[in-house]
């Protein structure tokens, strides 16, 4: 059986909350547990309810939602952040990954593709727009390995790249989920990465894996 994920919106126009709201509704498997009209608001109503994801709208007052994005990820660590705005400029795409979201969309994405940009979110998989992948691929800016990546390691980076989750990989792997949380955070450690967002950007950077392989 499929698990509802909880979601919190968090956008400062009311309108667009109540088309998501809407768009939404119509995944049995999604319940809308909040509303949020800015960051502020974002932070209480997260710890309030704990949603499973965050969908955050960037340009806000009071609080932009790249500022409530890194406070909520230290707050709520296991709570996942779905950036959705309406600019593909570099400074929101780097900020937003930056900070902690773990995908990136446009708002004029199909209801479609945003409520498997949230399934996705709630197993820890990331999807990015096309364009922003491509731009954070060319500016992501992670340095050399620190170490040598094991093979074991290598082969969890390229399938984390293509947006599997820890127990899609345990099990293609025949490995427990929790020898792949410990190799993903082997990884993140040797080439001084703070998520799996940007693990994902490093080896498609690096030629480690391709765009090809990662879902959009």
């Amino acid at each position: 059986m499929t698990q509802t994920v909880r979601v919190l919106l968090v956008d400062d126009h009311a309108v667009v909350r109540q088309g998501l709201r809407l768009f939404l509704g119509l995944d049995p498997d999604i319940e809308v547990v909040g509303e949020a009209n800015n960051g502020e608001e974002a932070l209480a109503e997260a710890q309030r309810l704990a949603p499973e994801v965050v969908v955050m709208d960037l340009m806000m007052p009071v609080m932009d939602g790249i500022t409530a994005t890194r406070q909520l990820r230290k707050l709520l660590p296991d709570t996942e952040i779905i950036a959705l705005t309406s600019t593909l400029e570099e400074h929101k795409v780097n900020g937003a990954i930056e900070a902690g979201a773990i995908s990136y969309m446009l708002k004029d994405a199909s209801s479609d593709t945003l409520a498997d940009a949230i399934h996705a979110a709630a197993r820890g998989e990331v999807r990015l727009h096309p364009e922003a992948a491509r731009r954070l691929v060319r500016d992501f800016r992670s340095g050399e390995m620190r170490e040598s990546l094991t093979p074991k390691e290598t082969v969890v980076l390229q399938l984390l790249a293509r947006g599997h989750s820890n127990k899609d990989i345990a099990r293609s792997q025949d490995v427990s989920e929790a020898t792949v949380k410990t190799h993903v955070s082997r990884l993140l450690s040797k080439l001084g990465l703070d998520s799996r967002t940007q693990a994902a950007l490093y080896a498609l950077k690096h030629g480690i894996a391709s765009l090809d392989g990662v879902e959009m």
